[in-house]
C-alpha cells in the first residue's frame, strides 16, 4: 500500500507544511456549574483545575477558573493543609488586608467569629461593624487594656472548679507573666534578667493570693514589689538585707512605674480594661489612635491585644469542655507582625508564647507582614530562625507583589519556582501615570496573589471585590475630597 503524505493531526493542529500548527495554545475559559446543570454538556465537563472548597476568592489568573480557599476550610473539610493557619506577605497597598477581610465575611456566614487583634490603621473597623461585630478602641483617651486580667478571664474562674479551675488559673498566670515580661522588654529595650523574671513570678503569685478572682492593676503589682514580702525576698536573694533587696529590684521597680503611672505606656496598661471582648461576635481592637511615631507603644498594644484575644479563645474552649458554654470557632488575625518583632530583643519568643494555642478544633489564625526581610532582619540569629518558622509552619502562604531581592529569602522558607518568583516580582511594579485623566493608575499587581501550600505549585488568582464589599475595603477615606 502506497504511503500517503497526509498531515498528522495533533492537539496543537496539523503538523507539517501549511498545516497551521500553533506553538502556543491558550487554555479555554472555565465555567463552574453543578452536575445537574452541566450533565448535558458531556464530554466538555471536567474536574475543576482550582479548589472549590472554602471562601470564594476570585479567578485563576491562567485559566479563569474560580478559586475558593481559606485556612479553616482547607484544614477541616478539604484536608489540603496540616494546620489551620496562613501567612500573608506582600508590599503595602496591594491588598494583603483585603484577603483577611474577605475571609472574615465568608467565615461570618459559616458561623465562625473573626478577631482582628490589633488594627493599627482602623482599616478593619468597617467590615466588623458591617458584620454586627464589636469595635474596641485602645489608645490615648480612647481606652485601656489590663494585661493582668487577659481577655477578662478572671471573671470565669468562679464558674469552674477542680481540675478545670486549676487549668484556667494556670492559663491566666502564664499569660500574665509572659505579657508583663514582654511589656518590660519593650519599655526598657532589653529583656529582664533571670533574677528579675523570678522576682516577677513571685510577685504575681502574691498578687494572686491577695486578689483571687478580682482583677488587680499594674499599680498593685508595683505595690507588692515595694512591700518586699518574704516569698519575693527569697527569690531576690537579698541575704536578709532590705537595702540589698531595694538595690536588686530598683531596675524592675522603675520599669513597673513606667507601666503603672502617667505616660503613654501607663495610660494604656495602668487601668482596668475599658471594654471586654464579647466572644460571641466578630471583634476588632482599633489601635489607630496610637501615633505611628510611637513604635514601642504600638508594639506593646499589639502584644496586649493578641494576648487578650487568644486568652478569650482559651476560656471559651475550657468552658465548652466543662459543658458551660457552646464551643465557638474562631479565626484570629494578627496584622503588622513586623512591628512587634522589631520592638525589642527576645520578642519572637514572646510572640510565639502569646499566639501558641493547643490544636483546638475550629481555631485558625493569619499572620500578616510586608516582607521576609521584616522577619529576617532581627539582630539575633536565634530570633531570625524562629521568625522564619512562622512562615514554615503556616498551613498556607499567600504572597502578593514582592521585590526581586525578597525571593531568595522567601525560598528559604517555602519552595518557589522561577516562574512563580518572576510573577511575584512583576506584581510589585509601580503604577503607570494616566496622562489623560491626570491621575496615577492602580498598581498592576493590586489584588493579585499566589497561594502556596508546601512544595506544591502555587495557585495565582485575582481577588475580585463585589459591590457590597467596596465600602468596607476603602482604606483611603481620609484622602477623599468632600463632595
Amino acid at each position: 500500500m502506497a504511503k500517503t503524505n497526509s498531515p498528522v493531526l495533533t492537539y496543537r493542529g496539523f503538523r507539517g507544511p501549511a498545516g497551521g500548527r500553533a506553538t502556543v495554545i491558550h487554555p479555554p475559559q472555565e465555567w463552574r456549574g453543578s452536575t445537574q446543570q452541566t450533565c448535558g454538556l458531556w464530554p466538555f465537563t471536567v474536574g475543576a483545575g482550582a479548589p472549590k472548597i472554602g471562601v470564594p476568592m476570585g479567578r485563576h489568573l491562567m485559566t479563569g477558573a474560580s478559586l475558593c480557599c481559606d485556612p479553616l476550610s482547607w484544614f477541616m473539610r478539604a484536608h489540603f493543609i496540616s494546620n489551620p493557619s496562613a501567612f500573608i506577605l506582600g508590599k503595602p497597598g496591594l491588598g494583603k488586608s483585603t484577603i483577611a477581610r474577605r475571609w472574615a465575611i465568608g467565615y461570618d456566614h459559616m458561623g465562625i467569629n473573626t478577631m482582628f487583634l490589633g488594627d493599627v490603621k482602623g482599616e478593619h473597623v468597617d467590615v466588623v461593624r458591617a458584620l454586627g461585630g464589636q469595635v474596641i478602641a485602645i489608645g490615648p483617651g480612647k481606652g485601656s487594656i489590663n494585661v493582668l486580667d487577659p481577655g477578662g478571664a478572671l471573671g470565669s474562674l468562679h464558674r469552674v472548679s477542680g481540675a478545670k479551675r486549676d487549668e484556667l488559673h494556670t492559663i491566666i498566670q502564664n499569660r500574665r507573666g509572659n505579657m508583663v515580661r514582654a511589656l518590660i522588654t519593650i519599655s526598657r529595650g532589653s529583656r529582664p534578667s533571670e533574677r528579675e523574671r523570678n522576682i516577677l513570678s513571685a510577685c504575681l503569685d502574691v498578687l494572686d493570693e491577695r486578689f483571687g478572682d478580682k482583677p488587680p492593676l499594674m499599680s498593685d503589682l508595683l505595690q507588692v514589689l515595694r512591700e518586699a514580702p518574704a516569698p519575693v525576698r527569697a527569690v531576690a536573694v537579698d541575704r536578709g538585707d532590705l537595702q540589698r533587696y531595694q538595690a536588686v529590684t530598683e531596675g524592675l521597680e522603675s520599669s513597673l512605674i513606667s507601666l503603672s503611672g502617667p505616660g503613654l505606656m501607663g495610660d494604656l496598661f495602668s487601668h482596668h480594661t475599658s471594654e471586654q471582648i464579647d466572644p460571641t461576635r466578630p471583634v476588632v481592637f482599633d489601635i489607630s489612635a496610637i501615633n505611628e511615631v510611637d513604635q514601642s507603644v504600638r508594639a506593646a498594644a499589639l502584644m496586649a491585644c493578641w494576648d487578650a484575644g487568644f486568652c478569650a479563645v482559651d476560656v471559651n474552649h475550657l468552658l465548652a469542655t466543662a459543658g458551660l458554654e457552646p464551643l465557638l470557632r474562631y479565626f484570629l488575625v494578627l496584622d503588622e507582625l513586623w512591628s512587634a518583632l522589631r520592638s525589642g530583643p527576645d520578642m519572637v519568643e514572646r510572640v510565639d508564647q502569646v499566639t501558641r494555642l493547643n490544636r483546638s478544633f475550629g481555631v485558625g489564625q493569619a499572620l500578616i507582614s510586608h516582607t521576609m526581610s521584616d522577619l529576617l532582619s532581627l539582630p539575633e540569629e536565634s530570633d531570625r530562625m524562629k521568625a522564619r518558622g512562622f512562615v514554615e509552619r503556616s498551613g498556607m502562604v499567600v504572597c502578593g507583589g514582592l521585590p526581586q531581592k525578597e525571593i531568595p529569602l522567601l525560598n528559604s522558607a517555602i519552595s518557589m519556582s522561577q516562574t512563580e518568583a518572576s510573577m511575584l516580582a512583576s506584581w510589585q511594579d509601580p503604577p503607570s501615570w494616566d496622562t489623560k485623566a491626570g491621575v496615577e493608575a492602580p498598581p498592576p499587581g493590586r489584588g493579585n496573589f499566589l497561594v502556596k501550600v508546601g512544595g506544591r505549585p502555587g495557585i495565582p488568582f485575582h481577588l475580585d471585590l463585589t459591590a457590597a464589599e467596596l465600602h468596607v475595603n476603602d482604606t483611603n477615606k481620609l484622602w477623599h475630597e468632600e463632595a
